[in-house]
């Protein structure tokens, strides 16, 4: 926003406009008798706008026309001091007010009645959108400040001007959609041709003649190559970004603007980078054209900042292949897309394996609805799948721990795996040699680059003449600048030799066969990650439907192979209690009919395990601690002698110590010195006592003598 003052001419200087431009003439044919005290007391404001910066310097008349609008206003009487132009929106489109803060504040300036006259060239400088422009007639209606243009006054109060000044502000906006229209049609007949190429990814060059060609450049020809190398073996180009950081491997990108465009810059993979750049079909040979279309609601919600959604592939608009030349085919590109799909987190897709030791999250599936099991963690090693069903609403889908299912899958696997082993061995040591052979070529091409630009920064320092000391002390230090990353790449490329030699050793051959003939080690190898295995997984397996039976423990899988038949398999889960278990019955009446034989509970926790019992939690099965648990809530202990053990007159130890009221340990200590009949019964040795009426009142008196005489050397002490 700027203030001008009006010169002793009397006409109004910007310097904005030329020193000597004519004043703006009174526009005829519109009446200007309307213009009272009031409005001539508050300010006029003159808005200036063109819709891009090309437009601000090639056309200049239009822009001088907008600015003398100011000596337009003096002529109608404002002061000098009370004609102000806005002028911030210069280089902005008019089709919305969110991005342009010089409309803003012109709608604020009238909003607080500080306004009598608003001044623009045509009605479509000031806006391109009815909303806008009913926006800004509304509030001048409501405030009483009128509107001028090349044409004249308006008082959007007054019937005739108000129809007037509403159709300008439709054909405005007309012209605008006819504009836009015109040049889309156009950009799309281009496109139809495959001729319309703005700029190119990496690993591809414009020529100035329009034609594309493969980067010229061998080193990023081959970093290109490297990468749909690296995804088809890694599958994720999350962990592929992390690949080329470890390895400092770089894209090299040309610069599309600026004074250095079309020179080669080499900057590090970002997994947007990447992201873009495997969906992108030029890399398979082929033209196209709207791939990415304007979001207009996320837009809207941006505040005019323009948003962009990918659309589906048979919604583009142009897609012509084997028109460019090409990194991969057509079925390789295609099947990337796949993957990448697959690697959404999203119902349908099983999504990146992570780093969870679960080993089916994105391929187990609920048998009772058929939705997905999602893994859920109680510890860090403890995984349990639940149904996402049973997770966001009540449903009789049940869940199991991860263990049991895992080991079974995991061991079904590794048997498919074991005649593949001798291939599998030689396919490693292939992949691990062209793996070392492909990064070994990529720092050569690094040290010949390096290399190159010493000896070039050499040659530009040599070149000079050495009087100009201005010019020589520029290149000298740019010739040691190159010098020095030449050395420090050299020092670098020898410390990555001796961890990686160029070469596999016999050594390491011999064992790379030994890992992959002994696929079950491998597996259980602590450097093997939990995402190392899931990638096994999920290329032979293509989903695991489980079928879990609340009442039981045993629950059914079904494998479903790729490219093989599914099998069938039976698995046995945890269960939170024994009455969860489908032999729990059979197991309680085992353990009764043995505590009657007078078993002991090593006896009664052996036959349990032999004859194929489980408690409900351990895998290891029934010990002599579980047993007596079993025994023991289960109300089992009266079975401790079976019938037809206990003679007449024979009493349980801790019974007959509450008939007599004493300790069962002074009464236990009798039965060892042999003071009472007393013998030891299977299967827990429990001491039972003979012990008849006259028998008890001796044993009551007895005690009753022992507990005087322990009270009495109680006092004496």
């Amino acid at each position: 926003m700027s203030t001008h003052d009006r010169d002793g001419s009397g006409s109004t200087a910007t310097p904005h406009q030329s020193a000597v431009a004519a004043p703006m003439p009174v526009p005829r044919g519109r009446r200007v008798d309307r213009l009272t005290d009031t409005h001539l007391a508050r300010l006029a404001i003159v808005y200036v706008r063109q819709s891009s910066p090309r437009q601000i310097l090639d056309h200049r008349e239009s822009r001088e026309r907008q600015y003398a609008l100011a000596q337009y206003a003096a002529s109608l009487g404002w002061p000098a001091d009370r004609i102000i132009v806005i002028d911030e929106d210069q280089g902005r489109s008019a089709k919305s007010a969110s991005q342009r803060l010089g409309f803003q504040r012109l709608l604020a300036e009238v909003t607080l009645d500080h306004v009598g006259l608003v001044l623009g060239l045509e009605l479509s400088r000031l806006s391109r959108s009815s909303k806008d422009w009913y926006h800004l007639l509304e509030l001048c209606a409501l405030f009483g400040t009128l509107l001028a243009d090349q044409d004249g006054l308006y008082d959007p109060n007054d019937t005739n001007d108000r129809l007037v000044l509403g159709l300008k502000g439709t054909m405005s906006e007309v012209e605008s959609v006819t504009m836009r229209n015109r040049l889309e049609r156009g950009k799309l007949h281009k496109a139809e041709r495959g001729e319309l190429i703005a700029e190119v990814p990496f690993g591809y060059f414009k020529l100035p003649s329009g034609e594309v060609i493969l980067d010229p450049d061998e080193q990023a020809r081959s970093v290109v190559k490297l990468i749909f190398d690296k995804f088809d073996e890694l599958g994720s180009y999350t962990r592929l970004s992390r690949y080329l950081r470890r390895n400092d491997i770089r894209l090299g990108m040309r610069v599309h603007r600026g004074p250095r465009r079309g020179e080669l810059e080499w900057r590090p993979a970002s997994p947007a980078a990447l992201h873009r750049m495997l969906h992108h079909p030029i890399y398979a040979g082929a033209y196209s054209y709207g791939r990415r279309r304007v979001d207009h609601r996320r837009t809207a919600e941006a505040s005019g900042k323009v948003r962009m959604r990918a659309v589906p592939m048979e919604e583009w608009k142009v897609l012509l292949r084997d028109r460019l030349p090409s990194y991969i085919t057509w079925e390789r590109y295609l099947g990337n897309r796949q993957r990448l799909l697959r690697n959404r987190c999203q119902a349908g897709s099983p999504g990146v394996p992570r780093s969870g030791t679960a080993l089916l999250p994105g391929l187990l599936i609920c048998g009772e609805c058929g939705r997905r099991m999602i893994a859920t963690y109680r510890s860090v090693s403890q995984a349990y799948y639940l149904c996402t069903r049973s997770k966001y609403e009540d449903s009789s889908c049940s869940g199991l721990a991860s263990r049991a299912i895992d080991d079974l899958v995991a061991k079904q696997v590794l048997t498919a795996l074991e005649p593949a082993a001798l291939e599998l061995s030689l396919r490693a040591i292939a992949d691990v040699r062209r793996e070392r052979e492909n990064i070994r070529r990529h720092w050569e091409q690094r040290l010949e680059r390096a290399a190159y630009d010493a000896a070039r920064a050499e040659r530009q320092y040599q070149a000079v003449e050495p009087e100009n000391r201005l010019v020589a002390r520029g290149l000298e230090r740019k010739w040691e600048q190159a010098l020095r990353a030449e050395r420090d790449l050299r020092e670098e490329y020898d410390r990555f030799l001796k961890e990686q030699p160029p070469v596999i050793t016999a050594e390491e051959e011999g064992r790379i066969r030994a890992l992959s003939g002994d696929i079950a080690s491998l597996w259980e190898a602590p450097r093997t990650t939990p995402v190392d295995r899931k990638e096994i997984v999920r290329l032979l397996v293509e989903r695991v439907t489980v079928n879990v039976r609340p009442a039981s423990e045993i629950t059914g899988v079904e494998i479903a192979w790729r490219g093989a038949p599914a099998t069938r398999h039976e698995v046995a889960r945890t269960v939170s209690r024994y009455e969860a278990m489908g032999s729990y019955d059979r197991m309680l009446a085992k353990v009764v009919e043995l505590r009657q034989e007078g078993r002991t509970m090593v006896e009664i926790a052996s036959q349990l395990n032999r004859e194929g019992y489980r408690t409900p939690r351990s895998q290891k099965g029934y010990t002599t601690t579980s047993v007596r648990k079993l025994v023991s809530r289960s109300g089992l202990t009266e079975i401790a002698i079976g019938d037809g053990q206990s003679a007449a007159h024979e009493w349980r130890l801790p019974d007959l110590a509450r008939e007599l009221g004493m300790s069962a340990n002074r009464l236990r200590s009798w039965a060892v010195r042999q003071l009472v009949r007393a013998r030891r019964l299977a299967p827990r040795n429990a001491w039972v006592v003979w012990a008849d009426v006259r028998e008890r009142r001796r044993l009551r008196k007895l005690a009753e003598a022992a507990k005087k005489k322990s009270e009495e050397s109680r006092k004496k002490s």
